[in-house]
């Protein structure tokens, strides 16, 4: 079964079966002007241009006098089996978004998805912010705890362990709070994802959830579990899902995708992320070299 989806205000709705399509513009709900598109079609284009193929019947006597005020929605039963004709007949018009888009190179319906280098940029953001974050608060609740086992004649052993426990279970709460907040917010987007200029949507461009924007950070546990084998699909599959995109039916795509600008979606890296991937592998390599050195050192010491 074909299905459809159209516009409706900046927001891409569907998908849904024709015999919808046909009952949401009986109901007034779509226009002939209304823009809609399928799997097939080059782009979107207005509802008139798919008349034939829905099984819409219009008459040409009307595109020469529209305002002739032709109305025959009242006539449910014959606009739902395609035999009353409708009026608004006459040249297609064509998707605003189809000179733009074509500048760009892109397709109306065409959808930038996130690659690899991009997700990772963000990433490295996102975890810079919260690592900063977490060591502040880190640091705040082991003084805490600290002082509370020093006052309670606890040992310094145990303020230790303790305060390696609340870390860890403090980390892992900011970690959720942060992206399950962001993801399923308006933007669908964590600070780094803002700055990279990409987004996670559902896979048919709606917002996420903020329950399925929880579960998908826990199924990033299971993406990283896997010796990061989760992460590293978003380099191979056809849109550059991760394991945890594919899990809870997300994607991660250009920030202009699945708006009324499509045309500024933009496949290249962009300056932001190149500077982040530069300065991330920098100190990847600086990291690196001073483990090498350390075990270096140890084992110049054993020997």
């Amino acid at each position: 079964m074909t299905e459809w989806y159209y516009a409706e205000g900046q927001q891409r709705q569907g998908p849904v079966p024709a015999h919808d399509i046909r009952q949401l513009f009986q109901r007034g709900q779509l226009t002939l002007d209304t823009l809609v598109w399928r799997e097939g079609m080059p782009q979107w284009a207005a509802l008139r241009s798919a008349a034939e193929e829905l099984q819409l019947q219009t008459l040409a006597a009307v595109a020469a006098a529209p305002s002739t005020g032709f109305d025959l929605r009242g006539d449910y039963a014959a606009i739902d089996n395609g035999t009353a004709p409708l009026p608004g007949t006459g040249p297609i018009s064509a998707s605003p978004y189809t000179t733009h888009a074509a500048s760009a190179g892109l397709h109306a319906a065409e959808v930038v998805y996130a690659g690899f280098w991009k997700r990772v940029a963000a990433y490295l953001i996102d975890y810079v912010i919260l690592t900063v974050f977490a060591m502040i608060v880190g640091a705040i609740v082991g003084l805490g705890i600290g002082g509370a086992t020093g006052f309670a004649g606890g040992s310094a052993t145990t303020a230790g362990v303790a305060s390696q426990l609340a870390g860890a279970l403090l980390g892992f709460c900011i970690g959720l709070v942060y992206y399950g907040w962001f993801h399923a917010s308006s933007g669908g987007a964590t600070p780094g994802k803002m700055a990279i200029g990409i987004k996670v949507v559902r896979s048919n461009g709606e917002r996420i959830s903020l329950g399925r924007s929880i579960g998908r950070y826990f199924a990033t546990i299971l993406s990283g579990l896997i010796l990061v084998i989760g992460y590293l699909m978003a380099a191979f599959t056809e849109r550059k899902q991760a394991l945890h995109d594919m899990i809870c039916d997300t994607v991660v795509v250009d920030r202009w995708a699945f708006t009324d600008q499509p045309q500024l979606q933009r496949r290249e890296l962009g300056a932001v992320a190149i500077v982040v991937l530069v300065l991330g592998g920098i100190g990847f390599v600086g990291i690196m070299t001073m483990m090498i050195a350390l075990i270096a050192a140890i084992a110049k010491m054993a020997g």
